[in-house]
């Protein structure tokens, strides 16, 4: 690092020290009013559904009370992350159907890559054709085309965002284990897709840099879950060694790898944009305690799928969550477990409700973040400079 980003970083960490920690100032929360995901399934809200195809009953039955575009069985982080911020839960920006955008959009899509999609792409693949890129670009044509509506009133006009809500709303990012676990499924090998994953990284950096120069000024992104925990995986590669928690070693030490090349980055982006908060949130801790002390959190079973059919971990690639299979010729369909409320994982890939209120209950605070600052305090950097109330 030369000499000039050693002191912009100086004092970007004394500004963050400054605002967050001094106790004779004490920071108030911040006031969003809006949000923007960006992300695959893990924070879909209706993406595919509106894209593709609304995922099939039992999703969705434990908090909606039926499929509401979300592969879960109810709400996901991004709508914790809503709800706590007292916002409404955010809508697709794919749904044409009664939307109203004023609060935020989400631009996460299930399957979808940071990078350029390494498989093909829906319907005849699993790669959704919704990269982080295009994500972005669909940010802003949405930023631009909200403000024409605006301008022009009428009925719609209260159904987008102000202008200046832009600067002021929360950017949160749940995307990269595709980019990890596509590969896997094309027999990449862990060395080919740890050699990948700068190249990822940098294209993840440049949609960053591209969302600042459009106003964005607070991210909060997560990092990469153990996917060595997954069912899906655990039955994909049956041979790999286990750890103690029976979790697949070498799958979860690429996610970790993935995880620290992300972190890193993001150091890297505080110190070019000192006036952005960059949140890293390292969500594979905060979700590790479920496999390695499920019951003391209130789960059992951390390894077997919920909504599922078959094998050792109840997972099979023939008998998906929802389907409708035959078994010894009599048909019948995929259903959840007896209680998703003590389980971790839904469907093999993707967290239970229960699951994702554990974790954003644990990363909001602050205590899984870098720098370690609160959800309800992510703009604190420049919130003055921006005229957050």
């Amino acid at each position: 690092m030369d000499l000039g980003r050693s002191i912009l970083s100086f004092f970007a960490s004394l500004l963050y020290g400054s605002t967050i920690f001094n106790p004779a100032f004490p920071p108030k929360d911040c006031h969003f009013p809006a949000i923007y995901n960006f992300g695959a399934s893990n924070s879909d809200t209706g993406g595919l559904a509106a894209a593709f195809v609304q995922p099939k009953p039992p999703n969705g039955e434990t908090f909606f009370g039926k499929p509401a575009g979300r592969i879960c069985d109810g709400r996901l982080i991004v709508d914790f992350t809503a709800k706590s911020l007292e916002l409404p839960y955010l809508s697709s920006y794919l749904n044409s159907l009664g939307t109203n955008f004023s609060h935020g959009a989400n631009f996460a899509t299930s399957s979808s890559t940071i990078g350029i999609p390494v498989a093909d792409i829906i319907p005849r693949g699993p790669a959704s054709p919704f990269s982080l890129e295009i994500q972005v670009l669909q940010f802003a044509q949405f930023k631009n085309r909200s403000q024409i509506i605006r301008e022009q009133g009428g009925v719609y006009a209260s159904l987008m965002p102000r202008e200046e809500d832009f600067t002021k709303a929360l950017y949160t990012f749940d995307i990269g284990q595709n980019d990890i676990t596509h590969s896997l499924f094309l027999n990449l090998t862990v060395s080919e897709i740890k050699s990948a994953i700068p190249d990822i990284i940098n294209h993840f950096s440049t949609n960053i840099k591209e969302l600042y120069r459009l106003g964005a000024r607070s991210f909060w992104i997560y990092n990469t879950r153990p996917i060595g925990c997954f069912p899906k995986i655990l039955t994909l590669f049956p041979s790999a060694e286990k750890d103690s928690t029976g979790c697949a070693k070498i799958y979860n030490e690429l996610a970790q790898h993935f995880n620290a090349e992300l972190k890193m980055a993001l150091a890297h982006l505080r110190i070019q944009f000192p006036l952005a908060t960059v949140v890293y949130v390292d969500l594979y801790s905060a979700l590790y305690p479920l496999y390695t002390d499920p019951n003391i959190h209130g789960f059992v079973q951390s390894l077997i799928t919920c909504c599922g059919y078959g094998g050792s971990y109840n997972y099979s690639f023939d008998a998906k969550c929802g389907e409708t299979i035959n078994v010894n010729g009599t048909y019948i369909t995929v259903g959840s477990c007896e209680d998703p409320s003590i389980r971790v994982s839904w469907d093999g890939s993707h967290f239970t409700e229960a699951a994702n209120r554990f974790a954003f209950d644990r990363v909001s605070t602050g205590d899984f973040s870098d720098p370690p600052i609160p959800l309800k305090l992510a703009c604190t950097l420049g919130k003055h400079l921006l005229g957050f109330v």
